[in-house]
């Protein structure tokens, strides 16, 4: 039995790329417009110019065997937002493993850098400031959460971690997180940002990120990213359940050697 011919990565884009790298590695059309803050739509004309490009009739054909071929080992900064110093000088030093209750405090603290997932002037009008402020007032996002530390594993769970959103009357939004370590050490992390994409600085004693942007697609999710010296470390999109009791954490690394898309729950307490 033959080989497949080797597939063209030449005349690929690096949003083409992206896209099929994040469907090589598991992830649906829905999850990769969530996690990179695109439109569906959107996701897929990038799959189906690359199909057009190659020749190759199915998306996830055409991620596999450019993933065979070790494309992304060749070319890992795909991302709009990072260039390869970013992805080198993101988060934490001790990579592919997390220390203990350090990663899941990044995991829960939802402070943003402009990034990946602010949306761009160009491809998606901001809305008006009345209409930024209706959304927030009506959000189920608004109110305290607690991290469901039950479901970590148990050497990288911290004793509690919380997130409460207050949307302000201007339309903006107040972000207030506390971290409870097992050793009992609390860490706070603060912040005022209007749902604009437009970073703001964090108050509070976490190191690893320094400033925060917001942005609201509807009234029930939340898409920030996290970051650091202006240089993105993680993309977080917070969606409330039907219910209104939970709601799901969808993280995606900057960095190499993090793991590509981390999920965490919160259950409403207030």
């Amino acid at each position: 039995m033959t080989s497949p011919s080797p597939v063209s990565s030449a005349a690929l884009t690096e949003r083409e790329l992206e896209a099929l790298r994040l469907l090589a590695e598991g992830h649906t059309v829905k999850s990769i417009a969530a996690g990179l803050g695109r439109s569906e739509a959107s996701i897929n004309e990038r799959l189906r110019d690359a199909r057009r490009k190659t020749g190759v009739g199915s998306s996830r054909e055409l991620a596999r065997l450019l993933a065979e071929q070790k494309i992304w080992d060749r070319k890992s900064d795909l991302s709009d937002a990072a260039s390869s110093s970013e992805t080198r000088q993101g988060p934490p030093q001790k990579r592919g493993r997390w220390s203990k209750g350090r990663m899941m405090m990044l995991i829960a603290i939802p402070l943003a850098a402009a990034g990946l997932l602010v949306t761009n002037a160009n491809e998606q009008e901001r809305p008006a400031a009345p209409v930024a402020v209706a959304r927030a007032a009506k959000s189920p996002l608004a109110g305290r959460w607690s991290l469901d530390v039950g479901k970590l594993p148990e050497d990288q769970r911290p004793a509690a971690v919380t997130i409460t959103f207050t949307p302000e009357a201007n339309g903006q939004w107040h972000t207030l997180v506390i971290i409870e370590n097992r050793d009992g050490a609390m860490i706070k992390a603060e912040s005022t940002a209007a749902l604009d994409g437009v970073a703001v600085p964090v108050g509070g004693s976490m190191a690893e990120i320094d400033s925060v942007s917001l942005r609201q697609p509807e009234p029930g999710t939340l898409v920030m990213t996290l970051g650091k010296d202006g240089k993105r470390v993680s993309t977080r999109v917070y969606t409330v359940a039907k219910d209104k009791k939970t709601m799901t954490e969808t993280i995606v690394w900057a960095a190499e050697g993090m793991p590509p898309i981390v999920t965490t729950t919160f259950n409403r307490v207030g």
